[in-house]
């Protein structure tokens, strides 16, 4: 098959390598990025948001099916866009992508499918946010930006001053282009993120993952778009992965039918287990990024053929899964990130053709012989383990060989897998 990857991630590399486990498949990636040509993926130089020439693309190369990485182009409808023009594309309509694009939408899905998730106030203007936080708020709370923020528009307040501080900019400054928040309780427990393949009413979970926000080790410090997951959950047992497939997605993917909402795609539900039980932090309409990256290279079912099935609306009957070892991968991101990134040169292209490890690519460049920094997370380096120990080992050995004063990493990734 031809397939067409949208995106220029290392969700999307490592998407490109799973689709070209099938030797009978030629995979295009756009736009890609300097570091997937290293491993062979042909790039192409279009924009995820030019949606006509993406079509233009997908025609004039007669693709099979095109497959879309990033939530901005879903939640901007490039899936309608495809279905106009008689294209097959795998992902949720602009309709569907609402569950990512808006938090208060998701919030009345999950009150008519009665999935337990933090009580929550949405929020349009700052004097109302001051005022709530001021007098009901209880500290430590949430905030959200309603709209995409790229992973980055979550935050955790402990105080009163902080909360004010974060409404300012969410609200007057507008900051991710901010329109409404949600400021809901803060929960406690055990973070999780389970992943599933939908199709209108049949889905097939993934194996649980786990990943890292934080920037720095202990869960220190902000948000960041995640430093780094592992697969599977060693700390969780098989009955709460069950108890999240059965009160969760099951539910959650059964209203969206009842609603009209006909979702094709990858659905992501963020987790949390709780002194009260399981709830949901956040659903997504997309693979999640980084826990694509250690999920996809545990599935040894063709990942073409299943998306073929399900664009055809046919059920897939069985789907295998590596069941043994863990899956770990660990992102060098640029020093300063994620509030300030600093470019720099992160080593020859020798360098990285050498490592033993699987690298999937996000923000870099190719400059000469070298790759140099094109973003804030750079790359990923991704292994497979007897376990966790053996896992961190041959990637923070492999990290120590790269090119360094440039790059920064967690040393403590999948720490809640022991």
């Amino acid at each position: 098959m031809k397939i067409l990857v949208v995106g220029s991630g290392a969700r999307e590399d490592a998407i490109c390598k799973s689709l070209l486990k099938n030797s009978d498949n030629t995979v295009f990636c756009a736009p890609g990025n300097d570091g997937m040509k290293l491993s062979g993926i042909k790039t192409i130089s279009i924009a995820e948001d030019e949606f006509e020439h993406l079509t233009n693309f997908a025609q004039t190369n007669a693709i099979d099916f095109t497959i879309v990485g990033p939530e901005d182009p879903l939640v901007n409808g490039i899936v309608d866009f495809f279905k106009r023009k008689k294209l097959k594309i795998f992902g949720p309509d602009k309709k569907g992508a609402q569950v990512e694009g808006s938090k208060t939408f998701t919030k009345k899905l999950m009150a008519d499918a009665n999935i337990p998730t933090a009580k929550y106030q949405e929020i349009t203007d700052l004097e109302t946010a001051v005022e709530y936080l001021s007098v009901r708020a209880s500290f430590p709370i949430v905030i959200k930006a309603d709209g995409l923020a790229a992973g980055k528009g979550v935050y955790i307040v402990q105080d009163l001053d902080s909360g004010l501080e974060v409404v300012s900019e969410l609200l007057d400054g507008h900051k991710f282009n901010t329109r409404k928040i949600v400021i809901e309780e803060y929960l406690d427990g055990e973070e999780f993120s389970l992943m599933a393949f939908v199709d209108h009413k049949r889905f097939y979970p993934m194996p649980l993952a786990q990943d890292y926000k934080k920037i720095f080790e202990d869960d220190k410090g902000p948000n960041t778009g995640g430093m780094g997951a592992v697969c599977p959950v060693k700390n969780l047992s098989s009955e709460v992965e069950q108890m999240a497939i059965d009160t969760v997605l099951k539910p959650f993917v059964h209203e969206l039918y009842q609603q009209g909402i006909r979702y094709t795609g990858i659905l992501y539900a963020g987790l949390i287990l709780t002194k009260d039980g399981l709830k949901v932090i956040e659903f997504n309409a997309r693979f999640g990024d980084p826990e694509t990256e250690v999920v996809l290279p545990r599935l040894k079912t063709d990942l073409s053929d299943m998306i073929w099935a399900m664009l055809n609306h046919k059920k897939i009957e069985q789907i295998k899964w590596q069941n043994s070892g863990l899956n770990l991968g660990v992102f060098a991101v640029s020093q300063g990130y994620p509030q300030n990134p600093k470019s720099g040169d992160l080593g020859t292209i020798e360098q990285f053709l050498d490592c033993p490890l699987v690298i999937n690519y996000a923000g870099v460049k190719k400059v000469d012989r070298n790759l140099v920094s094109n973003g804030g997370r750079l790359y990923l380096l991704q292994t497979v383990g007897t376990d966790l120990k053996d896992a961190q080992n041959l990637i923070y050995q492999a990290l120590k060989k790269m090119k360094s004063e440039n790059i920064f990493y967690r040393r403590d990734i999948g720490k809640n897998s022991i």
